[in-house]
């Protein structure tokens, strides 16, 4: 598996801060609503990691969605960065987690036949799960649930990525109507997925599975 390289030293401290925060409360906040943008077959909704730069998030959104990308044959699609804080503030995974749910709602009443992928890297996989009613709470840089997917809105989630859960240290995941859907990677000795592990450098080494999580997705559009 490839290691990804930090790019600056203020991505390294905003990732390795959330590799180590100890596990606590959040508070509740709220996100303003989102106007939907235009229609296509497939919406990729990406929430980043603690401190992850890119507009999707460069070691997990920016390489899977163009992985995702590459394999569709006469399928549109976009993707959407969750608009969220991805902070180590308590108030971060809260308004993660409503932010995503408002995006997917607007998106499914404005477009009728659009699905989605949701794609969480870490504290983004907290936030992934938070909206299919998963609570984090408990995990690092977690939350309680503030906001779930509308259950009219449920079939249309294709498929589900999330890479470096923290929830999986406490040995939960996503479970329920969304369980097959859901691709989990937890790479050896991450230290915040894997309950053994004690390695920052195997939380950052997803943008090699980019292509594993691809072919999940598309094979169940």
């Amino acid at each position: 598996m490839h290691v990804f390289r930090p790019r600056t030293r203020r991505f390294f401290t905003g990732v390795f801060a959330a590799a180590t925060l100890a596990a606590g409360g959040t508070m509740i906040a709220a996100t303003p609503a989102v106007a939907a943008a235009p229609c296509t077959d497939v919406d990729v909704v990406v929430a980043r990691g603690t401190g992850e730069p890119g507009r999707l998030g460069v070691i997990v959104g920016d390489p899977v969605y163009s992985a995702i990308d590459r394999r569709l044959t006469g399928t549109t699609s976009s993707s959407h960065a969750v608009d969220y804080p991805a902070s180590i503030s308590p108030t971060s995974p809260a308004q993660g987690n409503r932010a995503l749910v408002e995006h997917v709602t607007a998106q499914a009443q404005a477009c009728p036949d659009q699905r989605f992928i949701l794609v969480g890297y870490s504290q983004g996989a907290n936030v992934v799960g938070n909206a299919l009613g998963i609570s984090s709470q408990g995990a690092a840089v977690g939350s309680p649930v503030v906001a779930t997917i509308p259950a009219a809105v449920q079939p249309r989630v294709a498929a589900v990525l999330v890479f470096g859960y923290p929830l999986r240290k406490l040995g939960r995941g996503i479970t329920g109507e969304y369980a097959a859907r859901t691709l989990d990677i937890c790479a050896d000795r991450d230290v915040v997925c894997d309950p053994l592990g004690a390695s920052t450098l195997a939380h950052l080494s997803y943008s090699g599975d980019a292509t594993r999580a691809a072919t999940f997705a598309v094979a169940r559009l």
